[in-house]
């Protein structure tokens, strides 16, 4: 069983920077490709970024790409997403997802998902 819990949310300035974590429980972290999403109020979930079991491969939305960076820690089975020059319409619930297939997560299918963390961005 894969369970996934994220930190690092709250309330922040437009253009300030702040990274959110997902601790992953479970003995094969190593093996999982890791992915961030987020949902706004009254909008559908949206894919952010996703990176590859290896952290070889790494896909952005283009709504991010340049001021967010995935990363991950194997050996913490943790993985991180710093997000820098923040804007109002960053705001949502952002949720990591680990699913065996890179591909999946690219197009948005997890096996396993969090709870969420909730990033404010006040203008």
């Amino acid at each position: 069983q894969v369970q996934l819990e994220e930190s690092g949310g709250g309330l922040v300035q437009a253009g300030d920077s702040s990274r959110l974590s997902c601790a992953v429980s479970g003995p094969t972290f190593s093996n999982y490709a890791m992915g961030w999403f987020r949902q706004a109020p009254g909008k559908e979930r949206e894919f952010v970024g996703a990176i590859s079991s290896t952290s070889r491969w790494r896909y952005y939305a283009d709504s991010v790409k340049g001021r967010f960076t995935i990363s991950r820690d194997n050996a913490k089975n943790t993985v991180y997403l710093q997000m820098n020059s923040l804007k109002p319409e960053d705001t949502a619930l952002y949720y990591c997802a680990a699913d065996d297939s890179y591909n999946s997560l690219t197009r948005a299918r997890a096996d396993y998902w969090g709870q969420g963390t909730q990033v404010t961005v006040s203008s």
